[in-house]
């Protein structure tokens, strides 16, 4: 494959720059200016295209095993090409929860799978916890073994410090990083939405910023104890970034991500949307999402996620208190990122998407650099107007409904075969 005429971008190797890029079955194995198409070579014409290394979706929720009416491997991975991700890492809050060899080699595809309908490569995080109940730690040694990337009990937070402790002192010497979901279930209670002048006015329980504050703040100290890596999931909270920066300053290694919903939406999006604008953590204030922007823009935040959460229409809808948490991102993810910073350079931007949740997490790709896969993520500034009824997603749940985006992909290539082309789509 010859891809032609495009800008590569590449954070790792430092280059922004018209040139061609050249795939021999699975690897990048040139690039170059004006490079002549080989006999039977299939073209790409990226004239106009931002070519990248495949982007990856660092926290997904593809809900197989044991929820399929919400997600299967193969719609999930479906809904990632076409948002431009070429890689996922599948979160372990499933059933059975991934916490054994066995439930993670269900849903470890460190290829696509013709035969499976996976069209993405699927890197699993394991479980913290047995079953993810937060009490009886796991062989992590075989669960890396087993394909396991990183580890988390998503979802739920570990309640019992000593026990968080002692899954943080056991990963320091595998050099892994623990995934935290912070949120103290006690101080949310039946919060719904974020607690503050909104929830005050709907008359709806709100869930206070220092239930994810809190957690956030003993688990850097237990890193810090334990010099173990620490990496917090949708950081949504401007004290929680404080928090982030602190370890740093002290040497702490702990990373972060943001979501496209918490740098774009704020609480105020419920009063339009109701159960529709209900995710974990929730929509916060304002001030807290210009907090999350500017973090990007100063290189606070480690790398973009969607947190991908897949619902039924049922699921969604409703009684706010009863309805499901969280909404489907992979395939509007890109757009929405662009949208909410519109400002970043196109190497950050790719950083952010690319680079380094393939540094963080130990992942290939993450460059385009001769020999490496050849993954490939190709968009454009080319507004589009999000219509869920179009997902490859089952869940069509999104608070972006309608919206218009400023950056749409145009290509996902994945192992040297493309397995999305926008305006063309082609069966996998």
């Amino acid at each position: 494959m010859l891809v032609r005429g495009g800008r590569i971008v590449d954070p790792r190797q430092r280059i922004d720059a018209l040139r061609d890029l050249r795939v021999q079955g699975d690897r990048i194995v040139e690039i170059g200016e004006h490079l002549h198409a080989h006999p039977g070579e299939e073209i790409v014409e990226a004239a106009g295209w931002i070519v990248a290394p495949g982007f990856i979706d660092a926290h997904v929720h593809l809900r197989e095993p044991g929820f399929e009416a919400k997600e299967t491997l193969a719609t999930g991975t479906a809904a990632a090409v076409r948002g431009g991700f070429s890689a996922v890492c599948a979160m372990p809050n499933t059933e059975p929860a991934l916490d054994s060899s066995e439930t993670l080699a269900r849903v470890s595809f460190a290829r696509p799978n013709r035969e499976r309908g996976i069209r993405a490569r699927i890197y699993p995080i394991a479980a913290m916890t047995r079953a993810r109940a937060g009490q009886d730690l796991l062989d992590y040694a075989t669960l890396l073994a087993a394909g396991a990337v990183a580890f988390s009990d998503d979802g739920s937070t570990i309640a019992d410090a000593r026990v968080m402790r002692d899954v943080l002192r056991a990963l320091a010497p595998l050099d892994r990083v623990a995934i935290a979901h912070a949120e103290d279930a006690t101080l949310k209670a039946d919060g719904v939405m974020n607690e503050g002048v909104v929830s005050a006015r709907l008359g709806v329980p709100g869930s206070p910023a220092s239930a994810e504050e809190s957690i956030v703040a003993r688990d850097i100290i237990l890193a810090l104890e334990a010099q173990a890596r620490l990496h917090v999931a949708h950081v949504s909270t401007a004290r929680s970034l404080e928090l982030v920066d602190w370890a740093r300053a002290r040497n702490g290694r702990v990373t972060c991500e943001v979501t496209p919903h918490h740098l774009l939406l704020t609480d105020e999006a419920f009063e339009e949307l109701g159960a529709g604008a209900k995710v974990n953590p929730p929509l916060r204030s304002g001030d807290d999402a210009r907090a999350l922007r500017e973090a990007v823009r100063r290189g606070a935040v480690d790398f973009f996620a969607s947190d991908h959460a897949p619902h039924t229409a049922q699921e969604k809808s409703g009684d706010i208190a009863r309805a499901a948490v969280g909404f489907s991102g992979l395939e509007v993810a890109v757009g929405a990122y662009a949208r909410a910073l519109p400002d970043l350079s196109a190497l950050d931007f790719v950083a952010l998407c690319s680079t380094r949740p393939a540094e963080i997490l130990g992942l290939p790709g993450g460059s385009l650099a001769i020999g490496a896969p050849a993954d490939l993520t190709m968009f454009s500034d080319h507004p589009w107007r999000v219509d869920s009824a179009k997902f490859a997603s089952k869940g069509r749940a999104t608070p972006f409904e309608g919206w218009e985006l400023p950056r749409r992909i145009e290509a996902t290539i994945v192992a040297g075969e493309i397995a999305f082309l926008a305006d063309a789509p082609t069966d996998f």
